[in-house]
């Protein structure tokens, strides 16, 4: 076999230590990006749980119920034809009609019973005084027409100005700005309490009653 000129040698040598050299380096660069990628990743997974985190203990504590909630429990879930006598004033829960009110503000008082039913599915029911200052009863309105699972109407002789209930749940207000308003709905519409979470709160009636 013919060997190579004895002078290339030494240029074939450095040739190949190069190379070695150049693979070394695109080495040691990858395992640095691997490692600039492993960290990345890993400040991003950390700041994602402490974003979760947050958000979680935010909305945890958004939706405590405010001061001066009332309870109620062993409320009765009965169906009934009839008129019912309440403990409270509004309702919170007990018998009622086997047709809910359907959710949304109305002008005119509802009936007990039919409400009633509707807290069963999750509604926060406002009742206002029939007296409460217009721009007050305004602010109920918008309520009740930008979310759902909202009943709102008159209830003449309410021991304060406004009263939300949710089932087995009350608060009295002395008006409609007051803040706990919204707190009551965060903790309640749709909430824990709710007998039959996810059932309607349309398809029923929109039946008004006669003010006495």
């Amino acid at each position: 076999m013919k060997r190579p000129p004895q002078g290339e040698r030494p240029a074939t040598g450095r040739r190949r230590r190069e190379g070695r050299l150049k693979a070394a380096e695109r080495h040691r660069r990858q395992q640095r990006m691997a490692r600039a990628i492993i960290a990345t990743a890993a400040v991003l997974v950390l700041a994602g749980l402490g974003v979760g985190a947050y958000v979680y203990v935010q909305g945890q504590r958004e939706r405590q119920p405010p001061e001066g909630v009332v309870s109620f429990t062993n409320l009765s879930r009965d169906h009934t034809q009839g008129e019912v006598t309440y403990d409270q004033v509004p309702p919170v829960g007990g018998p009622h009609s086997p047709i809910w009110q359907n959710c949304g503000f109305y002008s005119q008082p509802v009936a007990n019973e039919t409400a009633v039913h509707s807290l069963e599915h999750g509604a926060v029911w406002i009742t206002y005084r029939p007296d409460l200052p217009a721009d007050q009863v305004e602010r109920l309105r918008q309520i009740a027409e930008s979310q759902t699972f909202i009943l709102v109407s008159p209830y003449p002789d309410l021991p304060t100005p406004v009263v939300a209930s949710a089932w087995g749940k009350q608060v009295r207000l002395e008006s409609a700005n007051d803040p706990r308003l919204e707190q009551f709905i965060r903790a309640f519409r749709l909430g824990p309490q709710t007998p039959e979470r996810g059932a309607r709160c349309d398809g029923g009636t929109s039946a008004t009653v006669p003010a006495p």
